[in-house]
């Protein structure tokens, strides 16, 4: 852990898309009243995930043997409900007051980098700045042929979007000349809660040059899907150096890992927390649960994130 890392307080977030066996499919309200109670226990930040359709192929592999398992590439019904992640952030920025409210993940090549930079600078301006946005490129090809983006090109339809973005959000007017986006003097307000944009993190299945690149050029945190390496970080930890940065100045987002002992239990949230020591000691911050992974009753997601922000606290 660095000295930057070991001076940040550390800090609960609570996911709440993907909790179909707690919140009945339809029940939006539902997701957001978690995120009410996840700022009533102490939580941080609460988190959504992105979908804008599936086809097939989302269950190419199979379903996991426990439904409160994490959603990954193959195992997940392509009928699962992802509802907007933008139009959900909105409701919870109205019922909240501090929680970070994170896009992680926002599938950005999917989307016209004008009219997101619009909606994401309402968004940010709405909750006074609380808004963190992942963009990512995701995984399904169904869903890009969908909407009419090539899937092979999706890296680089993200990095044109990301500075089409920050040129809106930095310039009144903005002109952009990029290889997939161009604009001259357009006018996008209202501007976010900071010039500068949302804050900015990154992630994936595993280190690459492109992430790398990301994390450097824009990125204020590093959230993976699964656990990196420790030569992961440390490629990180060079590539940040190398650009004039250091890996202390990035929030690095680990979670839960829970245990299921069969195909219809939860997971005991105390066992799930036990390597929390560990991901501190390798500068992990930030902390994810999934509710829905430890009760089956919305009533009790309050009790569970108090406990783990009062173990955080232990420390």
């Amino acid at each position: 852990m660095t000295e930057a890392q070991a001076s940040r307080p550390l800090r609960t977030m609570v996911i709440l898309t993907e909790n179909h066996t707690l919140v009945p499919p339809g029940d939006l309200r539902g997701l957001v009243q978690m995120a009410v109670d996840a700022e009533s226990a102490g939580a941080d930040a609460v988190m959504l995930s992105d979908h804008v359709c599936l086809g097939p192929e989302a269950g190419a592999v199979g379903r996991p043997t426990n439904l409160r398992e994490y959603a990954a590439p193959g195992n997940q019904d392509p009928a699962t409900e992802w509802p907007s992640s933008i139009v959900m952030a909105s409701a919870i920025a109205a019922a909240t007051s501090t929680v970070r409210i994170a896009l992680a993940a926002l599938i950005t090549p999917l989307r016209n980098p004008i009219v997101l930079a619009k909606d994401l600078a309402t968004l940010d301006r709405l909750s006074e700045g609380r808004l963190v946005v992942q963009p990512t490129v995701s995984w399904s090809r169904e869903e890009y042929e969908a909407l009419g983006v090539p899937f092979n090109k999706r890296g680089a339809i993200l990095d044109d979007g990301l500075a089409a973005m920050q040129a809106l959000w930095r310039d009144t007017p903005a002109t952009y000349n990029g290889e997939f986006f161009q604009f001259e003097n357009v006018y996008c307000e209202p501007s976010p809660w900071s010039r500068s944009g949302p804050t900015l993190w990154f992630g994936g299945q595993n280190m690459h040059s492109a992430l790398k690149r990301r994390l450097v050029n824009h990125g204020s945190g590093f959230h993976p899907f699964g656990t990196p390496t420790a030569e992961d970080l440390q490629q990180l930890s060079d590539a940040m150096q190398d650009a004039g940065r250091s890996l202390g100045e990035l929030e690095l987002i680990g979670g839960t890992r829970a245990k299921f002992t069969g195909a219809d239990d939860c997971a005991d949230l105390a066992e799930s927390m036990a390597d929390f020591s560990d991901q501190v000691a390798a500068g992990y911050t930030t902390f994810c649960i999934k509710p829905s992974q430890h009760t089956d009753d919305p009533t009790e997601v309050q009790a569970l994130v108090e406990q783990m922000v009062r173990h955080l606290q232990t420390l």
